[in-house]
């Protein structure tokens, strides 16, 4: 077993905690870490001294870290903001493509109304064709209603001519 002399003068087992307890908790008279506390006199300057140095080792890499960190966080709003931008021409891409459906839809419509309008005059000109017919018909019908007319006029006459008439004595 190990035994370290403790500051003042007794000799202390490093695995063994001490102060009655056992192994049920630590107590104020346990060693932190392997080393007794009063092992090595505490002196302001050294400590001050090794403070400055452990400082003058890591602060140039800690503030290179830290501008390392500043600029890498410049970089991810500027990334976010053209994440934003790209993000905005895919809605306006969107915004096109339906803007696009809706003049197609419009295109489709305004063809449908131009065939409707086609055919609308088409019937038209059907309409006064069929209309212009009639009226002929009309017109011959009229006529030869008024020539059989005639004609049964003057059968009648002619009838009314070949007819016997008692001669008048005198």
């Amino acid at each position: 077993m190990e035994e370290e002399g403790s500051g003042d003068g007794q000799t202390v087992d490093s695995r063994i905690p001490q102060g009655g307890e056992g192994a049920a908790g630590p107590s104020n008279d346990t060693i932190d870490e392997g080393l007794p506390e009063d092992q090595f006199p505490l002196d302001v300057k050294s400590v001050e001294q090794l403070s400055e140095g452990l400082l003058a080792h890591y602060l140039p890499n800690l503030q290179n870290s830290k501008l390392s960190l500043q600029e890498l966080t410049q970089n991810q709003v500027v990334l976010l903001d053209t994440l934003d931008q790209e993000i905005s021409k895919f809605k306006e891409c969107n915004s096109i493509l339906d803007i696009n459906a809706l003049f197609s839809e419009a295109k489709y419509y305004h063809n449908k109304l131009v065939n409707i309008r086609k055919e609308m005059l088409l019937l038209h000109e059907k309409t006064s064709k069929l209309k212009k017919r009639a009226l002929k018909l009309q017109q011959k019908k009229q006529e030869e209603n008024l020539k059989q007319e005639q004609q049964r006029e003057r059968d009648l006459e002619r009838e009314k001519q070949l007819t016997a008439k008692p001669a008048k004595r005198t």
